[in-house]
C-alpha cells in the first residue's frame, strides 16, 4: 500500500471489512467496504463475553490456552492444511490409491467452515448425466498452475519436481521471483532445466541427479517465469525462453510487503540465480520500481511482450475490493491474464508476523473481477486465473461458477510432493527439505514428480464427476454461472447473518467461451521499431552468423522498448552471454521508455539525443552511451539527459551518460558499470553489485538498501553525507590503489564514449579531483578497513572480468 507510519493509517478506512454486521459498520466505521455483513453488536458482545468468561470464571484454569493459531493443535483453531489432512493426501498420491484420494475428499467434506465457499453448495437445473460424455481428465489438468514458489522459498528438488510434473500433465509451473538454474547459459552449454531429458535410467538422469522418478522427455522449465520489483534472476535469456511472464504486483497472502527471502535461505547457489550475496535477506517492496501508475504497469507489459512476443503477460493482483477497477485498468493496458490471488496461503519464506490477518478472499476477488470486465466489455480480452488455499475438484468448480478459466495451487502442490506442514519454512530448518536449503535436509526430499501428477488428475477426475452431477460436459458450460450456486444450511452463530448475495449475483456471461479466451493470440505490440532493424537484411545476417554491423536510424518518443526484441531474438538463440557478433546501432532524436532494455553482450547502442524512463533496464552486456546533440545551447553536465529508474535490475553491461539522470537511478543494479554526471533521488536503490560513478550532484536518500557493489560520488560543495543513507553502506575516500584505478578507468571510458567535458577536466587535474570523491562500500562480514579493501578488490575484479 506504500504506507510506511502508523499515523498514515489512521482514519484513512484502507482496510476491508469481513464479517461485521451493518449496524456496527454504519456506528463504528462509516462508510468502510463491508459486503458480506455478518455480526450484530448482540453477537459481538456475547462473543466478547466468552472471553471474559473463560478469564475470570473461578473454575477456570490459571494458565493461558494455546489456541494454536499458528500450529495445528488439538481443540484448538482449525487449520485446512492439517497433519491428518497431508497424510491422507500424501498415502493417496504415493499408493495411486482412488479409495484413499476418496478418504481425503471426505475429510475436507467434513471440515469445519474457514473460507467462505463453504459456505454455499451447488445446485443444478439440468439431469446427471453419465461420466463418460465429460470432457476428460487430460484435458482439464491444462487449466491447472502451481503458485509463484521461487527457487530459494522452497528447494531446488521440489521447484523442479513441480516443474517436471506440470509439464508432464500440460499444465503450467511458476518459477516465482528467483530465476532457474538456466541463468547465464551460453550457446556451448545446453540449459539444464530447459532442455528434454534424454537419458533417464531406471528413473534417474545425471543432468538432474538430485530426483528421482524421471522419465525421458522430461523437462523441469517453469512455463510461468515471474517478473517481480526485485527482479531477482530476471535477464533476456530468462524471459525469452518463458511460456508466460507474470508480472507480481502483490501476494495475496501478504498485500504490501511483497517477497522476503531470510538471510539463512541464501545459499551461494540461490545468491549466484540472484545476483545477490550469499547470506543477505533478499526483499522485494510492493510497489515495482517502474510502476507507480496504471501506465507504468502498460509499459512493463509492453516491454514483456517487446522482449518475447509469444509470451502471454499476466498480471498478478490480490483480491481486495477495488481489484475490478484495477483488472479493467490491467486488461485495457494489453494484459493477456490476471491471476486473482487470495488470503489464504503463503510462500517457503515468509516470517509469521506477514500471513496472519492479512488478504481478502478469492471468492470476493474473482466476483468482483469478473462481473466489472463483463460490464466493461473487457471480459474477453483475458484469461482469468486464480489461486489461494484451492484444495480439491470442489474448489476448482466454485472458482469456475464464480468466473475464473484457470486455477492456481500452491501449498498443496508442496504437500503433494512430500511437504508435512511443519511450518517452519522460513527458518530453513524443514525437515523433509521442501522448503529448505541445507544440503543434509534437502537430501530427505520424498518427492516423485508423480506424486503431483497423480494429484492434479485424482482432482480433474473429481470435477468430472461433479460436473456429471450438474449435467455438464465441459467446464466451460460453468464458469460464471453462479446461478448454479445457493448457500448451505448451515446453524452457526456467526454466520447466521452473512449476506452471500455479492457472490450469486451475475451481470452475464462471457460473449466467448472459456477455452476460446484461453486459446486466443498473445496480445501484440504492433508495428514497433525493432521489427524494421531485424527486417534489415544486414542485421538479420549479423544475429544469426555472429557477424558486425553497424546502422544509423531516427528515433522518436513513441518508439518504446527499442532494442527489446532484438536482444531477445538474441538472448533466445545464444544466451545471455554466448553471442560473439556486434550490433552497433546509433539512434538519433528522443527516445520513448525503457530504451535499450534487455540488452546483452555484443549490442553497442548509441543514442545521440535524449531518453525518457527506464534506460538501460534489466540490460545483462553490452555497451550503451547517451549523448546530447551538438550545439544546444545548455551545459550538457547541468541538464538531465535520461529519466527515471535507468539500469533497473541490470545484470550487466556498461551504461555512460553524458548529462544527468532522474531518480532511482540503478535500483537493484546487479553488476552493470555506469558513469552519469548527476541523478536525482535514490540512486544506487536496493544495488547488489557492480560500479557506479557520479560526476555530480545526487538527490536525497542514496544507497537506500544497497548491500552490494560499489559507488564513487564527487561531491565538490560537500553536501554529500548527508544525503546518504547510512543504514547499510559505509561511506569513505578513495585510498585504496585499486579503487583509484577503477574510477579513473571508468572515468577515462566514459570521456572517451561521450566526448564529456566534465570527465575531462577531472582526468586533467585528477590530484585535485580525487579527494573530492566519496566511495560508497557495503557492509563486509568483518567491518573493518582491511576486510573493505578485500572486498573492493573482488568487486572491481568482479566487475572487470564481466566487462572483458
Amino acid at each position: 500500500m506504500g504506507i510506511s507510519l502508523l499515523s498514515s493509517y489512521c482514519g484513512a478506512q484502507i482496510f476491508e471489512i469481513y464479517g461485521l454486521g451493518k449496524e456496527i459498520v454504519d456506528l463504528a466505521f462509516c462508510g468502510s467496504v463491508s459486503k458480506i455483513g455478518g455480526l450484530t453488536f448482540d453477537e459481538l458482545a456475547r462473543e466478547t463475553l466468552s472471553f471474559w468468561v473463560k478469564a475470570f470464571s473461578e473454575d477456570t484454569a490459571k494458565r493461558l490456552e494455546n489456541f494454536g493459531f499458528i500450529q495445528s493443535r488439538p481443540g484448538g483453531e482449525y487449520h485446512a492444511n492439517n497433519p491428518e489432512m497431508s497424510k491422507l493426501l500424501h498415502k493417496a498420491v504415493r499408493q495411486k490409491s482412488e479409495s484413499a484420494y476418496s478418504i481425503y475428499q471426505q475429510h475436507l467434506a467434513n471440515r469445519p467452515v474457514n473460507v467462505l465457499r463453504d459456505l454455499l453448495e451447488f445446485k443444478s437445473d439440468r439431469a446427471p448425466i453419465p461420466v463418460g460424455k465429460v470432457e476428460p481428465a487430460l484435458s482439464i489438468v491444462k487449466r491447472f498452475c502451481t503458485g509463484g514458489m521461487s527457487l530459494g522459498a522452497i528447494s531446488r528438488e521440489t521447484h523442479e519436481a513441480i516443474a517436471i510434473a506440470m509439464n508432464r500433465i500440460g499444465g503450467k509451473s511458476n518459477s516465482g521471483e528467483g530465476g532457474e538454474e538456466a541463468i547465464g547459459v551460453s550457446k556451448e552449454k545446453d540449459p539444464i532445466r530447459w532442455s528434454p531429458l534424454i537419458d533417464v535410467v531406471d528413473g534417474y538422469s545425471p543432468t538432474l541427479p538430485h530426483l528421482k522418478g524421471l522419465q525421458n522427455g522430461d523437462t523441469a522449465t517453469s512455463a510461468i517465469k515471474q517478473v517481480a520489483s526485485g527482479r531477482f534472476g530476471v535477464t533476456p535469456t530468462f524471459l525469452a525462453n518463458a511460456d508466460q511472464l507474470e508480472i507480481k504486483i502483490a501476494q495475496g497472502a501478504k498485500p504490501g510487503e511483497g517477497g522476503q527471502l531470510p538471510g539463512k535461505k541464501v545459499s551461494a547457489y540461490i545468491a549466484r540465480l540472484r545476483n545477490s550475496k550469499p547470506g543477505v535477506p533478499l526483499i522485494s517492496p510492493p510497489p515495482h520500481h517502474d510502476i507507480y501508475s496504471i501506465e507504468d504497469l502498460a509499459q512493463l507489459i509492453f516491454d514483456l511482450h517487446q522482449v518475447n512476443p509469444k509470451a502471454k503477460v499476466s498480471v498478478k493482483l490480490v483480491a481486495e475490493a477495488g481489484i475490478g477497477t484495477v483488472a479493467s485498468g490491467v486488461a485495457k493496458g494489453n494484459a493477456d491474464i490476471i491471476q486473482i490471488s487470495g488470503h489464504d496461503g503463503g510462500t517457503g519464506a515468509s516470517p509469521i508476523s506477514s500471513i496472519k490477518h492479512a488478504g481478502g478472499p478469492w471468492e470476493l476477488g474473482v466476483t468482483e473481477t469478473h462481473q466489472t470486465l463483463i460490464e466493461n466489455g473487457l471480459r474477453e480480452r483475458v484469461i482469468l486465473r486464480v489461486d489461494g488455499g484451492l484444495r480439491s475438484g470442489v474448489d476448482v468448480l466454485m472458482a469456475a461458477a464464480m468466473g475464473a478459466d484457470e486455477y492456481g495451487f500452491g501449498s498443496l502442490a508442496m504437500i503433494a510432493t512430500g511437504c508435512v506442514m511443519a511450518r517452519i519454512c522460513h527458518t530453513n530448518n524443514c525437515p523433509v527439505g521442501v522448503a529448505s536449503q541445507r544440503e543434509e535436509l534437502r537430501a530427505r526430499f520424498p518427492g516423485v514428480p508423480g506424486d503431483l501428477v497423480n494429484f492434479f488428475l485424482y482432482v480433474a477426475e473429481e470435477v468430472r464427476g461433479m460436473l456429471a452431477q450438474l449435467g455438464y460436459e465441459k467446464l466451460d458450460d460453468i464458469i460464471g454461472r453462479t446461478d448454479l450456486l445457493k448457500p448451505r444450511d448451515i446453524s452457526l452463530v456467526k454466520t447466521q447473518h452473512l449476506d452471500l448475495n455479492y457472490i450469486l449475483s451475475s451481470v452475464g456471461l462471457p460473449k466467448w467461451s472459456s477455452t476460446a479466451i484461453r486459446n486466443q493470440e498473445v496480445h501484440s505490440n504492433g508495428p514497433v521499431l525493432d521489427d524494421i532493424l531485424l527486417a534489415d537484411p544486414e542485421v538479420s545476417d549479423a544475429i544469426e552468423n555472429e557477424k558486425e554491423v553497424h546502422k544509423t536510424i531516427q528515433i522518436c518518443n513513441v518508439d518504446r522498448a527499442v532494442c527489446g526484441r532484438i536482444a531477445g531474438v538474441i538472448a533466445k538463440k545464444y544466451g545471455d552471454t554466448g553471442f560473439a557478433g556486434q550490433l552497433n546501432i546509433t539512434f538519433t532524436g528522443s527516445a520513448g521508455q525503457s530504451f535499450a532494455c534487455f540488452l546483452v553482450p555484443g549490442m553497442n547502442i548509441r543514442l545521440i539525443g535524449e531518453s525518457n524512463d527506464y534506460v538501460g533496464k534489466g540490460m545483462a552486456g553490452g555497451e550503451l552511451v547517451v549523448t546530447p546533440v551538438e550545439n544546444t545551447g545548455f551545459c550538457p553536465e547541468d541538464a538531465t539527459i535520461v529519466g527515471n529508474t535507468c539500469l533497473y535490475g541490470a545484470t550487466g553491461g556498461q551504461i555512460f551518460v553524458r548529462g544527468k539522470a532522474g531518480e532511482r537511478f540503478a535500483v537493484r543494479n546487479s553488476l552493470a558499470q555506469a558513469v552519469v554526471e548527476g541523478t536525482g533521488d535514490h540512486c544506487c536503490e536496493y544495488m547488489t553489485g557492480g560500479c557506479v560513478v557520479i560526476l555530480g550532484k545526487v538527490g536525497r536518500n542514496v544507497a537506500a538498501g544497497m548491500t552490494g557493489g560499489l559507488a564513487y560520488i564527487l561531491d565538490e560543495d560537500d553536501t554529500l553525507i548527508p544525503k546518504v543513507n547510512k543504514e547499510i553502506v559505509k561511506i569513505q575516500r578513495v585510498t585504496a590503489p585499486v579503487g583509484q584505478m577503477q574510477l579513473k578507468s571508468l572515468i577515462e571510458a566514459h570521456v572517451e564514449k561521450t566526448g564529456s567535458t566534465k570527465g575531462s577536466s577531472i582526468l586533467k587535474e585528477w590530484d585535485k579531483y580525487l579527494p573530492l570523491f566519496w566511495q560508497l562500500v557495503p557492509p563486509s562480514e568483518e567491518d573493518t578497513p582491511e576486510a573493505c579493501a578485500e572486498y573492493q578488490s573482488t568487486a572491481a575484479e568482479q566487475v572487470s572480468l564481466q566487462s572483458a
